[in-house]
Formats: structure tokens, sequence, C-alpha cells
């Protein structure tokens, strides 16, 4: 298969057996059918990052020429295993931009460390950044910031960093967290790097994969790392041929840098696209240009304090 676009935008294309594909992503790929027209193929898919409790999933490359229900004569092909991290992250390096597409600007204007944990809250699992499990509030976002209910979320923004003697190849010495429903505010027009800093879950020897999701913007990817980020790192980031994507993966006990430009008014959420994941409080939200943001349609306001405003509005 030739790989061609991800998530909507122009790759430099490269050839591939198999690929990952995360939860949020999506993929172009160009392929010949110049195989023998009487068969049907095999396609199987693999879970990858978390250990498989069912059998590959399988589908069949079909020809018109042939029926489609009868069965390939050999076996499908085997899917890589689940934690070949290796193969993963060469697979994640290969994705450059198409010559020609849009490069990061090459100066951030603010830069975000998002640490990954697990925690405990009240005794339950959750998933915290920075220490903070994300819980929404009723109020949408969007119209408390326009309407100023400054009650409606805490009004205090989430931490910008974490502490740097956070042990991230262990299971966190303190393992409780806390909610929050803070967001970031941002800047508007100013380019804002993200780095996403993966973990030692709640078990020790843990640590998960996680494809992070952001809402009303593309990323660029600058780069991938192990360990724990340090400034040295910068000096590695890719600002030439970095793929623009929205939704990018953060592998065990490791790093991912992000650019983006806040270009888009709006609050828009970052999260991990692993939904449970997100109910227990792996995101955050951004906001940005709020007030250049027209009109909202009311059905877009009507939970919370926005929900009552209209209430208590008179009918004609």
């Amino acid at each position: 298969m030739l790989m061609v676009e991800a998530d909507g935008n122009y790759l430099e294309p490269f050839w591939v057996n198999d690929f990952d594909i995360y939860s949020g992503e999506s993929y172009s790929v160009v392929f010949r059918t110049d195989q023998n027209p009487a068969n049907n193929y095999w396609i199987s898919v693999g879970v990858g990052g978390r250990e498989p409790r069912t059998p590959q999933a399988l589908a069949i490359l079909h020809y018109q020429t042939t029926t489609a229900s009868k069965l390939p004569t050999f076996a499908p092909p085997e899917t890589p295993l689940w934690n070949d991290y290796a193969r993963s992250k060469s697979f994640s390096n290969k994705i450059r931009a198409l010559s020609g597409s849009p490069m990061p600007p090459r100066i951030n204007h603010r830069r975000i460390f998002l640490l990954n944990t697990q925690n405990r809250i009240d005794g339950y699992t959750k998933w915290a950044i920075n220490n903070v499990s994300l819980t929404l509030p009723p109020t949408p976002y969007l119209g408390a910031i326009k309407h100023g209910f400054s009650n409606a979320f805490d009004q205090k923004s989430p931490p910008d960093t974490y502490l740097n003697t956070y042990d991230i190849t262990k299971p966190p010495s303190n393992p409780n967290s806390t909610y929050g429903n803070g967001i970031y505010m941002l800047k508007f027009n100013t380019t804002i790097d993200v780095i996403l800093q993966n973990a030692n879950a709640l078990n020790a020897n843990v640590s998960d994969i996680h494809p992070w999701h952001l809402h009303g913007h593309d990323f660029w990817v600058l780069g991938y790392g192990e360990g724990k980020f340090s400034k040295k790192d910068i000096g590695k980031f890719n600002l030439k041929t970095a793929p623009l994507c929205n939704t990018a993966v953060i592998f065990p006990y490791g790093w991912t840098a992000l650019r983006f430009v806040t270009d888009n008014p709006g609050v828009w959420a970052f999260h991990c696209h692993i939904e449970p994941h997100l109910h227990m409080g792996m995101g955050v939200v951004f906001a940005e240009g709020v007030h250049l943001v027209g009109n909202i349609p009311n059905e877009a306001l009507s939970c919370g304090l926005t929900g009552k405003m209209f209430m208590s509005k008179p009918h004609n």
C-alpha cells in the first residue's frame, strides 16, 4: 500500500505492507488491483497497544470477476504483535508532509507540558493531566465565556507544566489526584507548543499508549522521543517536513511534541481518543478568540446556566 494522506493532509508517499491507525486518525492508501482476479484476498486488522482478548478481524478484498462469498485459499496475514513498539515508532517516524505543504512557524509563543498519569480519586481509577482529572461542567464553556458566567467553571487555568522531579518510570508516589474543569486561555493568533509526556500507570512496568486528538485545528507533529522530555530535545524538532494532523500518538514512557496556531475562535477539546480515558479525565480544553465568535445558536447553549438564562426570558 502507498500511504498518501493523513487526517486530510497529503503525505510524502511511502510504501508499507501494514500500518498503524489509532482512534481518531484517518489515512488514505493507494494499491494496484494486479493480482489473479479469480481469487479473493484477506485483509487482517489487529489490536495494537493493548493486549488483545479477541482474534484479529478479517475482511475480504473482492475482485468483481469472482464470487464474493468465495473464501481465499491461503491463510490470512498475521497482524504485528500488539506491543511491537519499535515497528510502530518506525512507521510514525516515516510520516512526513508532502513537499510544498505548510511548514510550522519556527518560533513558538507558549509551551505547555501535559503529563499523562493514572491516578485515584475517592477510590476510583482516573486519568489526570498535570494531576488534574478533567470533569466537564454543566454549562457549555463557549456560552459561559460569551455571556460572562464566571461561576460556570473554575477560572484558574490548569498548570502549564509538572514538577521536574516527577519520575515517569515508576508508579506515582502519591496516586491521589483532583478533579478540575479549568481551561487554558490562549492568546489569539499565537503559536502554541504542546509536549505530551507519558508516564508509568498505577501498576509497575505499565505505560499505556494514547492517541491525542485536537478539535478545531490541525497541528504539526514535531517529533517523538524516549523518556522524559528535556530542553535538548527542542533541537530535534522537525521544522521542515512535519506532517499536519489532528491526532497523534504518545508511546509508552515517551513524549510527543506538537505545534499549532490559535487561528480558529472558539473553545476546543484536546483529549485522548480512547473514549473511556476521556470520561476518566484524560483531556484538557483550550479557548482562543472567543470574543470573535458570532451568534451562538440557542440549541447549543441549552444546558446549565445558559439554559436557565433562556428559560427565564419571556416567550412571545
